[in-house]
């Protein structure tokens, strides 16, 4: 059995909890789930912040790079990967190159060890990276990278700020849904069979950007008052993808959008 049956099995995927999960489970709202996060476990600390960022860091964050990564796969400066982690969760929905990052690093390596260290951070289900859509499959991997946490709790732990300080500081707030919505998307990516880019031209952006087989859909999410975006018209006119709309104010309410099934936008 164990000779005819060896290397045949079926890959489950069990990613982190969705918002429509959370809410049906412990009757959270949106702003709630945006700053907890996807994590069942820590639903009942979050009326004691310093309780549940401890649990978060202690038996979530801390046991994925112990044992899922340190135990597993051989790093050779295991401070340096912990930095990166912080670092890149601190930085999720923004763009940082990994020559900057190096300078924030106190124990740099080199940008080969970087980039090894957030495949692996990446494979584990913690932080990734996102590369600029394009045409040119060499422009993608050249690009300057955009970091993204599979779970919006990763990023709000390493902000510096509590909930309410968060959803009442609307700079930040607009990162923090941008990085929720991002992991949504990114953590979806391996079951629909898409791959998820962003895009940028100089002063024009899209945040995400999905391709899948010929298919490309465009998405910019917009969480302030101002509707106006340059950057999917831009797109649409470079790449005529299949769909191109903006999640929040003047488009889909980003309330629904966590809640869809994104196999329909294909």
């Amino acid at each position: 059995m164990t000779e005819s049956l060896a290397g045949r099995f079926e890959l489950i995927r069990m990613g982190h909890w969705s918002y429509r999960e959370m809410k049906e489970a412990f009757g959270w709202d949106l702003k709630q789930y945006v700053y907890f996060g996807g994590y069942p476990g820590s639903a009942g600390l979050i009326s004691d912040e310093s309780r549940w960022r401890s649990y978060i860091k202690d038996s979530i964050i801390e046991p994925s790079i112990s044992k899922d990564v340190l135990m597993t796969t051989v790093i050779y400066k295991p401070a340096l990967l912990r930095q990166l982690f912080e670092l890149g969760c601190s930085y999720s929905g923004e763009l940082l190159s990994l020559n900057k990052m190096l300078g924030q690093l106190q124990d740099a390596g080199n940008v080969t060890t970087l980039a090894s260290y957030l495949n692996v951070l990446d494979e584990c289900g913690l932080l990734t990276t996102l590369h600029k859509y394009a045409k040119d499959q060499a422009r993608k991997y050249s690009s300057i990278p955009k970091y993204q946490v599979y779970n919006s709790a990763l990023s709000s732990i390493y902000s510096g700020k509590g909930f309410k300080e968060s959803f009442t500081d609307s700079r930040h707030w607009g990162r923090c849904i941008e990085s929720a919505t991002g992991a949504w998307l990114a953590g979806n990516a391996d079951e629909i069979g898409y791959r998820l880019y962003y895009w940028r031209d100089k002063a024009d952006e899209v945040d995400f950007v999905l391709e899948k087989d010929s298919k490309t859909i465009a998405i910019e999410v917009k969480s302030g008052h101002s509707t106006m975006n340059a950057g999917l018209p831009a797109f649409q006119k470079m790449f005529n993808p299949q769909l191109a709309f903006v999640v929040g104010s003047g488009g889909v309410s980003i309330e629904d959008f966590l809640q869809a099934d994104l196999a329909k936008l294909f």
